[in-house]
């Protein structure tokens, strides 16, 4: 692989909420420390390192007649789980929908970064982190998913979610050796 252009590392949703709290799931329990690795080379590579946070505001977002609350402003699911707690020089974008991006700062911290290339990692690789990659896509940035750094649900759901990427806006699927090597 080759280098990447100016990357960041996008991490969606890893918070206690969805990996071990209201819509939690062994799967995401599976992918901490291939992440953990991942967030350390990145910090050491200089390569910003960017959490993308569902934040909820309770009895008013959508998504919570879908999933029930989850990730609620305020409280402890909404947190970053423990093993991958922001370090100093991270960022953390709150968002109430599934993308990223929608209706938050991620783009022009991105840009104000001269990121080009966004990294995601996190959960689920067919909702969220598919939704974020969409509107980075959209928005003229490179996408990669970091295979080893990212799950869903069911497998199913997790091949579906990097398929999807890799057809609809040309992002690999790659894993921690090939990304730290072309950070």
């Amino acid at each position: 692989m080759e280098k990447l252009n100016k990357p960041a590392i996008l991490v969606v949703d890893m918070l206690n909420d969805f990996v071990t709290g209201a819509i939690g799931c062994d799967r995401a329990r599976e992918i901490v420390p291939a992440t953990a690795r991942l967030l350390d080379a990145a910090r050491e590579a200089g390569v910003p390192v960017i959490y993308c946070n569902d934040a909820h505001l309770p009895g008013i977002d959508r998504e919570l007649k879908i999933w029930g609350d989850h990730a609620i402003v305020g409280t402890k699911g909404a947190e970053v789980i423990p093993e991958l707690t922001p370090k100093e020089g991270d960022f953390v974008i709150p968002k109430r929908r599934y993308s990223g991006f929608f209706q938050t700062d991620l783009d022009i911290l991105l840009k104000e970064l001269g990121v080009k290339t966004v990294i995601i990692t996190g959960l689920h690789t067919h909702m969220c982190c598919r939704h974020t990659s969409a509107d980075a896509y959209c928005l003229g940035y490179d996408v990669v998913f970091a295979k080893e750094a990212t799950n869903s649900f069911t497998e199913q759901d997790y091949l579906y979610g990097l398929e999807y990427a890799k057809m609809c806006y040309g992002a690999p699927a790659c894993t921690n050796e090939e990304l730290i090597a072309a950070f």
